[in-house]
């Protein structure tokens, strides 16, 4: 069973968009499992995020997608390996058949463990696993509306380990001169990365200084908490067309919605083994109907 998203963006009760985040949880932890690899933890830390998007935020049609995105809004994933969240969201969205997600990182699998998009799988405009990019691929993609009158938006979401690429820096500089006030970024201000917490690797500094000495405007939230995820990503497309990009540092927990795997780095690159599972799901309630 899928729960389509709208066409265009719409009000859906966050007590919905909370029951959508069960069943999405139960995808990530069964794909990573049913293949032994994949990214179940920042994936479970994102969900709220990537349902609130695609179910209430983004003007989009999944039956009219195009390379192009011309009259649509757009998305780039930037930090690739979260895969399992945005392919769950986009099959239950209607992008694909849900009964795809069992071939998660299986020979000739349109879902391979990066998004690809050599093989047309719908929903997937951009390749993404070399992390860094995906704020330049944003920009690119946010002149190109502009030039073409298209007055829709663009979003973006990176981790915050992925802000240690100096390309994010590059791209975060070229935005405010080039006014890209149709761009909404985010980053997954989770604190940990695949090798432990980001201030032991390589720290941060203050973000919220750091972006708005960039010329971002900043908007901060807790992307775990539906109702304020929601009121933030509205503020910030209230505040766009106003000649800056915009970014939410949305504070997450990695492993959201699972015990023994929220709040840890650890989880960040292993699959649940059976028994994990089985106490993952007996956490999250069946909602949509599993693939």
């Amino acid at each position: 069973m899928t729960k389509p998203a709208p066409a265009a963006a719409s009000s859906v009760s966050t007590d919905e968009l909370d029951s959508i985040c069960s069943q999405v949880r139960r995808d990530i932890v069964r794909m990573v499992h049913g293949c032994q690899s994949g990214h179940p933890g920042a994936s479970l830390g994102c969900t709220e995020f990537f349902v609130a998007l695609y179910w209430s935020i983004l003007r989009h049609d999944p039956k009219a997608f195009s390379m192009d995105g011309i009259g649509q809004d757009l998305f780039f994933l930037s930090n690739g390996h979260i895969s399992p969240v945005w392919y769950s969201v986009l099959a239950h969205s209607g992008y694909f058949p849900v009964k795809e997600l069992a071939t998660f990182r299986k020979l000739d699998s349109r879902l391979q463990g990066h998004p690809t998009t050599h093989e047309g799988l719908p929903g997937i405009r951009m390749a993404s696993g070399s992390l860094g990019q995906g704020l330049s691929v944003g920009i690119g993609a946010a002149l190109a509306k502009k030039l073409n009158g298209d007055p829709h938006l663009v979003f973006t979401l990176h981790g915050d380990g992925e802000l240690q690429e100096g390309q994010i820096w590059e791209a975060a500089m070229s935005a405010p001169r080039h006014k890209v006030d149709n761009l909404i970024a985010t980053v997954d201000w989770n604190g940990r990365q695949i090798d432990g917490d980001v201030d032991d690797v390589m720290p941060l500094g203050d973000l919220p200084a750091k972006w708005k000495a960039f010329g971002w405007d900043v908007l901060i939230c807790n992307g775990n908490d539906m109702a304020e995820l929601l009121a933030t990503l509205n503020e910030a497309k209230s505040r766009t067309g106003k000649g800056l990009p915009i970014v939410i540092l949305m504070r997450t927990e990695m492993g959201q919605g699972v015990d023994f795997m929220v709040g840890s780095h650890e989880w960040h690159g292993i699959p649940p083994n059976d028994e994990q599972l089985a106490r993952a799901l007996a956490q999250l309630p069946e909602t949509l109907g599993d693939y």
